[in-house]
């Protein structure tokens, strides 16, 4: 008799996989056709739109680049407006095909050497989004595009043999929520998007089909879903069961039905706020995850001043785990499967700052006090680490040597990174002439 079955109660018996809660940082890719266009308005992450302007603006105006297709049905968009100037009546099959044949040139070793130096423990690969191409050779084709929306190299696998050969566990991304393949284009709410799931049995057979297979192929340890799934959590239970009993240190997320998920009605092992929703629940496993910009998908309009700094990130880091999750990071490569370069430098930038604070990250808990500040007004962030000594990440450049921070745990304190003896009077830490070049320095408290 298999260990889980197909029901909620059975799935709630598990418990979350000790890896996944020591990994605590985490790559994303999402590389698709729509790289080739690469286009979005440079505009507020997609939450914050909504919360400000409304869905519809938020979804007219998507800074998502991987939404080009949906972006595009919508009259008056300026995806809309861009496509019309640039590529005419051009349609979206002609950027599927290119991108099939841009992907050709793609070096996997340029991304297992960039994964190496970020020092991320996992890695997610897109396989489909919401305009239906498929990412790895499948058997199973588009019933109404063919075989021109399946792609004859193996991209996944190649991606995932790239991860692990940087030493990285590996999941797999799959929209089984949204293909506009079978339910048509222009939503533009959230409730519009949701309600847009296909729901017939033809489509979920389709989709189930697909995740098997990529199970049977790639042994993914992460199953990260989006947008829904036909039934909701109720229609995924047999799915989830299929995939625990195959292996057993597999996770799901919570987008097979992200509503249920949060009222604690439907099967997930961990929450997934993106940018500024916010979406946690109390007890609750989660991971934050976003781009290095406003958009998954590789954007050209993109630059320096709209990429998140190293520190920006590190701190997002820093303030996700402290809070007991973990980061996932996307990359956006363009077509030709090159990583741009700030994206890179960023990748590179994380790695360099976990070299040296690592131990306050890795296999960390949350610590009983979790934020203290400066007396010149800097956010600290604790953790326990995996050797229980805690470990402080002062966020931000103090002004002076002399560091005060009420509260400070007891014991001696050490600077990673600095060979220099710390001293310590009370609450206040003096530190060394000449601090590390980061974001963030951390206190060692044994």
């Amino acid at each position: 008799m298999s260990e889980f079955q197909n029901s909620f109660e059975s799935l709630q018996q598990r418990r979350l996989p000790r890896w996944f809660d020591e990994a605590k940082f985490g790559i994303f890719v999402h590389w698709y056709p729509a790289s080739v266009p690469a286009y979005a308005p440079l505009t507020e992450d997609l939450f914050t739109q909504s919360s400000k302007y409304g869905d519809v603006t938020a979804f007219t105006e998507s800074p998502y680049a991987e939404w080009y297709i949906n972006s595009l049905a919508i009259e008056g968009s300026s995806v809309h407006k861009h496509h019309s100037e640039v590529y005419g009546k051009k349609p979206y099959d002609d950027f599927v095909t290119e991108f099939f044949r841009e992907s050709q040139e793609w070096d996997p070793q340029s991304w297992t050497d960039v994964l190496a130096q970020s020092h991320a423990k996992y890695f997610v690969m897109g396989t489909k989004h919401i305009d239906g191409a498929l990412m790895w050779p499948s058997a199973t084709h588009n019933p109404f595009k063919g075989s021109q929306y399946t792609s004859r190299r193996d991209l996944v696998g190649e991606a995932c043999t790239a991860a692990q050969s940087a030493g990285m566990r590996t999941g797999l991304y799959y929209c089984g929520g949204l293909d506009l393949t079978f339910q048509g284009l222009g939503y533009n709410g959230w409730m519009s998007m949701l309600m847009a799931t296909p729901q017939s049995s033809e489509y979920k057979a389709y989709a189930t089909a697909h995740y098997m297979e990529l199970i049977e192929r790639y042994s993914p340890d992460v199953l990260w879903n989006d947008v829904g799934w036909p039934g909701g959590g109720d229609g995924a239970l047999q799915l989830m069961a299929d995939y625990y009993n195959i292996n057993p240190d597999g996770l799901v997320n919570d987008r097979f039905d992200m509503i249920a998920s949060a009222m604690g009605t439907s099967h997930c092992d961990f929450i997934t706020p993106e940018y500024s929703s916010g979406l946690t629940k109390k007890d609750k496993k989660f991971e934050v995850c976003r781009g290095i910009s406003m958009s998954f998908g590789y954007n050209q309009l993109d630059d320096e001043t709209t990429y998140a700094s190293a520190e920006e990130l590190i701190h997002l880091l820093i303030n996700s785990v402290a809070d007991g999750g973990n980061l996932l990071l996307n990359i956006g490569p363009k077509a030709n499967g090159e990583i741009p370069d700030i994206q890179r430098q960023r990748l590179i930038a994380i790695g360099s700052w976990l070299e040296i604070n690592g131990a306050a990250i890795f296999a960390s808990r949350q610590h009983p006090m979790g934020t203290l500040t400066s007396e010149c007004g800097l956010s600290i962030r604790l953790t326990q680490g995996q050797d229980d000594a805690t470990y402080a990440m002062v966020l931000g450049k103090p002004r002076s040597p002399a560091l005060h921070i009420s509260g400070l745990p007891e014991g001696p304190v050490h600077l990673l990174g600095v060979s220099d003896e710390i001293q310590r009077n009370g609450n206040t830490v003096t530190l060394p002439g000449r601090l590390p070049e980061h974001s963030a320095i951390t206190l060692r408290i044994s």
